[in-house]
């Protein structure tokens, strides 16, 4: 909220009606470019952020893949949803094996199974053209990383 009203009540009532945030005029740029900032970080990290993923439009908050030509959504399960959300978060950085095992299921480094292997596999068959020749989830020298 952008408002000329700056006493601590009109503070109060904006916050509680549901503004994120409350500026009161005059103000300063670089404040206000921090604060928008810090609200955009926010929600690219929240479940309500959706981003492009190869064809798709991932949606984590509902665990969907929906697809740009109209075709049936693509459910996700919980650890598939939990990959694709980190991997996106990633950007176009590779994750390792061991990052996501310790992220997704709280493994320590000396406790890795084949689990990851098998979501990616599933992954692969859900979302790529041909699974054997991964575009969208490829694996780098053992890590992963999406390509959007």
């Amino acid at each position: 909220m952008l408002t000329g009203l700056d006493g601590d009540v009109d503070t109060v009532l904006g916050l509680d009606s549901g503004a994120n945030d409350y500026v009161t005029k005059p103000f300063r740029l670089s404040v206000l470019l921090a604060r928008l900032r810090a609200q955009i970080h926010q929600h690219e990290m929240s479940e309500d952020a959706s981003c492009t993923v190869g064809p798709y439009i991932f949606r984590p908050a509902i665990k969907v893949l929906q697809r740009h030509d109209g075709r049936k959504d693509i459910s996700l399960s919980e650890k598939e949803n939990a990959i694709l959300k980190h991997l996106s978060r990633a950007g176009d950085t590779v994750v390792s094996c061991e990052t996501l095992y310790a992220d997704i299921w709280d493994y320590s480094s000396g406790l890795m199974t084949h689990a990851l292997q098998t979501h990616i596999y599933r992954l692969r068959q859900k979302i790529e053209e041909n699974p054997s020749k991964p575009h969208i989830l490829v694996s780098e020298q053992g890590e992963y990383r999406l390509v959007r």
